[in-house]
């Protein structure tokens, strides 16, 4: 596949703190075969005023009441017309300005479905200082029942996954990715998927799953009965 359309989806409900550093990070990307889509969920805080200032840059812009992330993503990936699909949370970034032409680079090998990198948690108001590097690995079918998963921010997919294996499950309210991924995993072969061993996102500590203890036990709980 050469030179495929990358469609990066973002999320936004209320990040008027950290959405422009989000846009700036995709926007510095030497890769410009992009389609950017931001779904909103009627932010009353700022961030629409943000996002209008970058209009012209958002190939796709819908701002409305949503039930949660998860419809959000799921609004997203229905309208995307790339080849390869994407996320960008509206408070993470890509590590590098050639993240994306190292996913491009990936996908000329056409037997691929997914592609996945390493992930950096950093502090939520200073993101040069790292918390936690997550170092993933090559899949094996037999890391799921240790409950291994790439880490979803640096997931990036074909856009035939979604007429396959459908949207994400929004009966999940913080660990749709988790059931996604593993429908994924557990839908194609393994030599469908690529890791690639470098940094590709870097995502901010404090998201919705790990907040507070009671997300932390709801996540748990969903995890367990996915």
């Amino acid at each position: 596949m050469d030179r495929p359309k990358i469609s990066i989806i973002t999320a936004t409900y209320n990040n008027r703190l950290t959405i422009e550093h989000t846009i700036h990070s995709l926007l510095s990307q030497t890769y410009k075969n992009i389609e950017y889509i931001i779904i909103d969920g009627a932010s009353s805080d700022g961030t629409l005023d943000i996002l209008e200032r970058y209009r012209k840059h958002i190939n796709i812009f819908v701002s409305e009441k949503d039930n949660g992330v998860y419809e959000a993503l799921n609004k997203g990936l229905v309208r995307a017309t790339g080849d390869i699909l994407g996320f960008l949370h509206a408070d993470d970034s890509f590590y590098s300005d050639l993240t994306l032409e190292t996913i491009a680079k990936a996908f000329l090998n056409d037997n691929l479905v997914a592609t996945y990198g390493d992930l950096l948690y950093v502090h939520p108001t200073n993101p040069s200082q790292i918390i936690r590097y997550w170092v993933s690995q090559p899949f094996t079918p037999d890391l799921l029942k240790k409950g291994w998963m790439p880490a979803h921010p640096t997931l990036f997919f074909k856009r035939t996954v979604i007429d396959e294996i459908g949207l994400f499950d929004t009966q999940y309210h913080i660990a749709a990715d988790y059931d996604y991924m593993l429908r994924m995993l557990n839908h194609y072969p393994p030599t469908a998927f690529h890791y690639i061993p470098a940094v590709i996102t870097c995502m901010k500590v404090g998201g919705k799953s790990n907040r507070s203890l009671r997300n932390i036990i709801r996540k748990m709980r969903e995890d367990y009965q996915i």
